[in-house]
């Protein structure tokens, strides 16, 4: 896991810091014991009053202080009915963007809020708990991308934009699930091409373009997992459904798909055929949003494979989406801790191929 960075002194008194200073040292000690508390676990989690309607307060607590929130569709139920908006990254951090908020807050991992702070700048970008990385922008980092860049002299740098800030500035151009065929259609056909940091969606747009782009080794260990032996066995079971799959699982998986893209592309067709009962292989957050689409369809999540002794389960689950919990959402609001900033060197050169993936999108 990669370790994150943050400054204690971004954490405001308010709501109730100044008081604490008025009543005496003692008080602000305390004060400062849990605020080191914070920073030493990467979130806040202060009790609530029992009763508290959280969404009541939230969303008071947005309205008050000009804030909009952002949930990943691999985000609990909870936290989704809650946002303003709710989708995949990029297009959280582009929607945000197009608002008046002054604070950004982005519930997902930390790799999102940083694009969210590099497409606003001047906002207050938060993140409910530091510590939900990314195993797929953490198999990628700067250093691995720039040795991988100096033993290919000449070659272009596509990474997919599940990568921190710090990559996205050693490369040319990101694309997304949804978006990468398109991209990289357009770029010279002789063009050498380094692609990272997911070998799946890599080795997919290789087969589906013709190109011969270099793959890096890097996967998500939730879309590494699912079961082709299950989805065959769910597929036996139910003859008439369709099988839908993220371009991020492995080739064995798309395989048996019918409908193969990004969460913004399953969501489409199932709400364009909502009749249908689907078979699905990607992060099981997505079923909220698509069951709230589509009330009256089925259906089915694929299960991750089961190593020898392990317990199985009949989803696959981010356990770093879900570290985004409605009682931290709260408190990141209430206390606008933890902040996610972006050194502005890095910022500089990590906007430029999220701007030229737009030009070409």
């Amino acid at each position: 896991m990669q370790a994150y960075s943050f400054a204690v002194s971004n954490i405001p008194l308010a709501p109730w810091g100044e008081d604490a200073q008025r009543a005496g040292e003692g008080l602000f000690i305390e004060f400062v014991i849990m605020i080191d508390k914070w920073k030493d676990q990467g979130y806040i989690d202060e009790p609530v009053e029992e009763g508290l309607d959280l969404k009541a307060e939230i969303r008071r607590m947005c309205e008050e202080k000009k804030a909009v929130v952002l949930a990943h569709y691999y985000t609990v139920g909870e936290i989704q009915e809650v946002a303003d908006f709710v989708g995949d990254s990029l297009a959280l951090a582009r929607k945000a963007a197009e608002t008046d908020a002054k604070i950004i807050v982005m519930c997902g991992v930390h790799f999102m809020a940083e694009t969210c702070k590099l497409l606003s700048p001047d906002k207050k970008v938060l993140s409910p708990d530091l510590n939900a990385g990314c195993s797929l922008a953490d198999s990628c980092s700067a250093a691995d991308l720039k040795k991988w860049k100096e033993e290919h002299p000449g070659y272009m740098i596509v990474q997919y934009v599940n990568t921190t800030a710090a990559t996205k500035a050693l490369t040319d151009v990101v694309v997304t699930s949804g978006n990468a065929k398109k991209v990289i259609d357009q770029l010279p056909k002789d063009a050498k091409i380094l692609f990272g940091p997911d070998y799946n969606l890599g080795s997919y747009i290789n087969s589906v373009t013709g190109r011969q782009m270099e793959l890096w080794n890097g996967g998500c260990h939730v879309h590494e997992r699912f079961s082709v032996g299950e989805i065959a066995r769910l597929k036996k079971e139910n003859p008439d459904a369709i099988v839908m799959a993220h371009l991020e699982c492995k080739g064995p998986v798309l395989a048996l798909a019918d409908v193969k893209g990004s969460t913004a592309d399953m969501l489409k067709y199932a709400k364009a055929n909502p009749k249908s009962k689907y078979i699905v292989a990607t992060e099981a957050g997505i079923m909220h949003e698509l069951q709230r689409c589509c009330p009256e369809t089925e259906f089915i999540p694929v299960p991750p494979e089961v190593t020898e002794g392990s317990v199985g389960c009949s989803c696959n689950e981010c356990n770093f989406m879900k570290m985004n919990t409605l009682r931290k959402l709260y408190n990141t609001l209430k206390y606008e801790w933890p902040t996610v900033e972006v050194d502005a060197d890095i910022a500089k050169d990590a906007v430029k191929p999220i701007n030229r993936m737009l030009e070409l999108s």
